[in-house]
């Protein structure tokens, strides 16, 4: 697995920046020292992202490690289509439905890849910011005596990039449901406690109308899940850890550890205290192993992590790794949603996929 994550995290990108900046080399049609500064200066700021994932991001200034997180996040998925852009181009140049001039010392060819990256790149910035609203219903078969309405969200990865003034803006949208709770499946921190501890941001959670309920997930482990669980306190938020709790007699929200930690309880386990008749939704980050909430006999479980990929193609990578990437499923009598996620780790870039949140209601 070592070797897998060398070669993901380190060797693909080198690879892909030698690609890129040889093609840049050969597009620009500007003197040598001109045409080195510019490569210099996108090697620099994709450098910032091994900066962004290091200890020493929180030795900078709260407003300097957020901007090495920005641009070093946005390097990474800036390289990624221009990869994806230069290949086109190479294979448009070989089968000469593009000119192959365009591809060495032409303007025209540096403005047509370099204008397109820049609108993916806007469009996938506007797109994260539209929040998508899906709504969501359910038969409980009686088991309910009115409609309960809940707000889920996952993986809203609060740290440098996501600030307490986007917090603001969800909690505002939270609130405007009027729902009788909210939902979280995990990953509500990225990383780093220390964004979240010097902007305060468990007072913004405070001016939530409902309670909430969240289960851990796998980036809680990265920033330390004893801290966690302490702004979790701070913040108001009930979590469930490989425990259950009951609304109003009818509703029961088991939320189950991240599998992070190999020994939390079995789906089974928790399954059977839940109360009798009641019905019940499983908090569960990771969607592995769907055939466990089946067999325990949970009615829904919500689930996040994969963000469905973030952007293109990598949602076609999620989408053959999970039974269900994104979206809702039906095992039998138990349904599941599997969300994109509010918030995303890295670049603040959607292409492809969507950033969201679900509001159910359960009806009678």
């Amino acid at each position: 697995m070592s070797y897998f994550w060398l070669i993901l995290f380190l060797l693909l990108p080198l690879s892909a920046l030698g690609y890129c900046g040889w093609h840049v080399w050969q597009m620009l049609p500007l003197g040598a020292a001109w045409r080195t500064a510019i490569i210099a200066s996108g090697v620099l700021c994709f450098a910032l992202f091994f900066v962004a994932m290091s200890p020493w991001l929180n030795r900078l200034p709260l407003w300097a490690a957020s901007v090495v997180y920005d641009v070093g996040c946005s390097a990474l998925i800036a390289l990624l289509y221009l990869v994806l852009l230069l290949l086109a181009a190479d294979l448009l140049s070989a089968l000469h439905v593009m000119p192959r001039a365009w591809m060495h010392g032409s303007w025209r060819g540096v403005v047509l890849v370099a204008g397109l990256l820049a609108a993916l790149l806007a469009y996938g910035n506007i797109h994260y910011h539209h929040k998508t609203r899906v709504a969501l219903r359910y038969q409980s078969h009686g088991r309910v005596s009115r409609p309960y309405r809940f707000v889920m969200v996952s993986d809203m990865h609060l740290g440098y990039h996501n600030r307490r003034a986007e917090l603001a803006r969800w909690i505002d949208m939270f609130n405007a449901e009027q729902a009788d709770a909210l939902l979280v499946a995990g990953d509500i921190v990225d990383g780093s406690m220390r964004p979240l501890k010097e902007e305060r941001m468990a007072e913004e959670w405070q001016r939530l109308r409902c309670p909430v309920y969240a289960c851990l997930g796998n980036h809680e482990y990265y920033g330390g899940e004893p801290e966690s669980e302490r702004f979790y306190r701070e913040a108001g938020i009930t979590l469930l850890r490989d425990s259950c709790t009951v609304i109003d007699s009818c509703i029961a929200v088991i939320g189950r550890d991240d599998r992070t930690n190999h020994h939390r309880a079995s789906l089974a386990q928790l399954a059977r205290r839940a109360t009798h008749g009641t019905f019940t939704i499983l908090l569960d980050h990771q969607p592995y192993h769907l055939e466990q909430a089946e067999r325990a006999g949970i009615d829904l479980q919500l689930s996040g992590h994969t963000h469905h990929g973030q952007v293109w193609p990598l949602s076609w990578i999620t989408d053959a790794v999970y039974e269900c990437a994104f979206g809702p499923h039906q095992r039998g009598r138990t349904a599941y949603y599997v969300s994109s996620g509010l918030g995303l780790w890295g670049g603040k870039y959607r292409i492809g996929t969507r950033s969201e949140y679900v509001v159910i209601t359960i009806e009678p």
